[in-house]
C-alpha cells in the first residue's frame, strides 16, 4: 500500500499553516501537549529542533501537501546508545484516519535507517487513548511506568515509558 503522507524538515515558511492548526487542535491536544500556536513559539521551536540532538518531522498529506501532525526526535544520542526520545501530535481534522500511523512508520524508518538510532522512547500520559494506540499499532513496547515524569501545562504528569529497538 502507498503511504497517504510523507515526511520532511519543517520550514519558516511553514509558520503559518503551522501555528493556525496549533490554535484549531487545543481541544485536541488537551492537557497532553502545547502546540506552538504563535509565531514567536514556532520561531522558537524550529530554533531548538534545529540545535545538534534534535530532529523535527512534519506529516504532510501527499494530495495537497497539508501539514498534518509533528514527530519530534529529541535528545538524540549516539555512540554506543544511539537513542533519542520521540515526542508528536495531530492536528485537528486528520486524527482517526490512520495518517499519524503511515507518518510515524516513515519516521522509524528515518531514525532507525537514515539516523542510524538503536531505539526510540516515547513517554505517554496513561490517559492519552490515541496516542497509546498510536505506538502501540506501530511496535512500540511497553517498558515501565514514570511518577511525575514531565511537566507540562505547568503539572508534572505521569507517564508510561514505550520504546521501540532497530531490528
Amino acid at each position: 500500500m502507498n503511504s497517504r503522507v510523507h515526511i520532511r524538515p519543517p520550514a519558516s515558511t511553514d509558520q503559518r499553516e503551522f501555528t493556525r492548526s496549533a490554535r484549531a487542535s487545543l481541544s485536541l491536544h488537551g492537557p497532553w501537549t502545547a502546540a506552538p500556536s504563535s509565531p514567536l513559539a514556532f520561531r522558537a521551536w524550529l530554533d531548538r529542533m534545529a540545535q545538534p540532538g534534535n530532529v523535527a518531522l512534519l506529516v504532510c498529506r501527499r494530495d495537497s501537501g497539508q501539514i498534518v501532525g509533528v514527530f519530534n526526535l529529541t535528545n538524540i544520542v549516539l555512540g554506543a546508545f544511539r537513542s533519542a526520545y520521540l515526542g508528536y501530535y495531530a492536528f485537528s481534522g486528520h486524527e482517526g484516519q490512520g495518517l499519524m500511523r503511515e507518518g510515524l512508520q516513515a519516521v522509524v524508518r528515518h531514525a532507525f535507517v537514515g539516523l542510524k538510532l538503536h531505539r526510540l522512547e516515547a513517554n505517554i500520559q496513561p490517559d492519552n487513548a490515541r496516542s497509546l494506540g498510536l505506538v502501540k499499532a506501530c511496535g512500540f513496547h511497553q517498558e515501565g511506568y514514570s511518577p511525575r515524569y514531565l511537566k507540562i501545562r505547568g503539572r508534572w504528569r505521569d507517564h508510561e515509558r514505550w520504546a521501540m529497538l532497530a531490528s
